[in-house]
């Protein structure tokens, strides 16, 4: 009996052994086969997967690029809108703005014209700039000049224009609104005794005049010869740099920032037409309304 079981075990271990060995062949062909499969799969894969993420970041970056612009445009527009709404609560009497005409202060005209215009400035304030009308390089999006192909009329120019044809007065009033203004404005001073002002204050309110303010002299009196030198095309430089070395202007730095907040303007710039204040770089179309009504337009 022992004996018939050991001749029937042996066949079945050699089949079961075989069994083995084939299970063993077919799964290691099988990972040879899956390691292919997944190599040759990552292979082709690969260039798909870089171009994809090129394209992603591409995307991503003109997105990006978006939101910093739709961003920029809104604050532009909040900021407009907060102006607005400032010029609708905030005036001063007509008598209160005639009285700074008999000030000593830069002025052109006086308060018996229809039409009264006073501009608090800081000749390093990037807004007085726009509104100044001379430095279309900074004046982008919403105060893109009209002769840039915008819709903003810098007010400034259309105030001079008023003021020459004998129908407006105009003072002008330094309060600081950037922090290097204070020698670009005795600069100002300087120039108006010489019958100057106008000359000087275009020749400032230039994207150089601003990089230089703000860039270079920052307030130091120790270079009045390069902002003489500066304005020599209006003022004789050695006359210029006399007048700025003096010291005599000063005490008006502070006088005139008194006077300002006086009046209700605490920043740059700011306007007033005829008691209304239009706090802020406000198109001439803004004001045009106050100014038609004054000469019964």
């Amino acid at each position: 009996m022992s004996g018939g079981d050991g001749g029937a075990e042996i066949p079945s271990r050699k089949v079961i052994h075989f069994f083995r060995l084939t299970s063993v062949n077919i799964s290691s062909k099988m990972t040879h086969m899956f390691k292919k499969s997944k190599s040759s799969l990552w292979e082709k894969l690969t260039p798909v997967l870089v171009f994809l993420s090129i394209g992603l970041a591409f995307f991503v970056g003109m997105l990006w690029q978006k939101v910093q612009n739709l961003e920029k445009v809104a604050s532009t527009k909040i900021e407009a809108t907060n102006q607005q709404a400032e010029v609708q609560k905030q005036e001063i009497s007509i008598d209160t703005q005639k009285e700074v005409y008999s000030k000593d202060v830069i002025k052109f005209g006086d308060a018996d014209r229809k039409v009264l215009f006073i501009e608090v400035s800081d000749p390093s304030c990037p807004f007085c700039h726009i509104a100044g009308g001379k430095n279309p390089e900074i004046s982008t999006d919403n105060f893109k000049y009209v002769s840039k192909g915008g819709t903003y009329i810098p007010p400034v120019p259309e105030m001079k224009k008023l003021v020459d044809e004998g129908k407006a007065a105009y003072a002008y009033i330094y309060t600081s609104g950037h922090g290097n203004g204070e020698m670009g404005t005795k600069a100002l001073y300087c120039a108006f005794e010489k019958n100057k002002f106008w000359e000087v204050h275009d020749i400032i309110m230039t994207n150089k005049g601003y990089e230089l303010l703000n860039n270079t002299i920052k307030n130091d009196k120790t270079k009045s010869q390069l902002l003489a030198d500066f304005l020599k095309s209006a003022v004789n430089p050695s006359e210029m740099k006399t007048c700025l070395d003096s010291g005599k202007y000063d005490d008006r730095l502070q006088a005139d920032s008194t006077l300002a907040g006086s009046l209700g303007i605490n920043g740059t710039p700011g306007f007033i037409v005829n008691g209304k204040i239009f706090a802020g770089a406000y198109s001439f179309k803004e004001m045009q309304p106050v100014v038609d009504a004054a000469l019964g337009n």
